[in-house]
């Protein structure tokens, strides 16, 4: 696999994002489309592909989010191993800032959730710029 860093961590599934959203997005705009035309026949077909359309992209929200979870569970743990008697400051980080902490290495992570923790680091994207070593996350929904 290709490194991972900055500019290329952003993960896309192109069936998903290129195939089945714009297909489905097309899909509302001709039910729609055949909505105006003849609306008693076609009301039902553009409810129905509305319902599609949404479901595409709250779908892949719901699998983030779970993601994400997990992702915080455990960069909490790692940094509960990695900075013993200062779980109070780990427990102040943002979830933001917890999954953006994960690609830093078990070197400069401390230092990263210190400053992310006393609001030198407010945003995910501020910390991901500050890694040196990026730690790699393939699995990425």
């Amino acid at each position: 696999m290709a490194e991972q860093n900055l500019k290329s961590h952003r993960r896309y599934h192109p069936w998903h994002s290129f195939v089945v959203q714009p297909i489905l997005i097309i899909n509302l705009g001709v039910e729609i489309a055949r909505a105006l035309k003849d609306p008693a026949a076609h009301v039902w077909p553009v409810i129905l592909a509305f319902a599609l359309a949404v479901f595409s992209f709250t779908s892949r929200g719901m699998s983030l989010r779970a993601q994400d979870r997990v992702i915080r569970l455990e960069e909490r743990l790692r940094l509960y191993q990695l900075m013993p008697g200062e779980h109070a400051l780990v427990d102040t980080l943002r979830p933001g800032q917890l999954t953006a902490l994960r690609f830093a290495s078990d070197d400069e992570v401390v230092a990263l959730a210190r400053r992310a923790s006393s609001g030198d680091l407010q945003k995910g994207e501020a910390i991901k710029k500050e890694i040196k070593t990026w730690r790699p996350d393939y699995l990425r929904v």
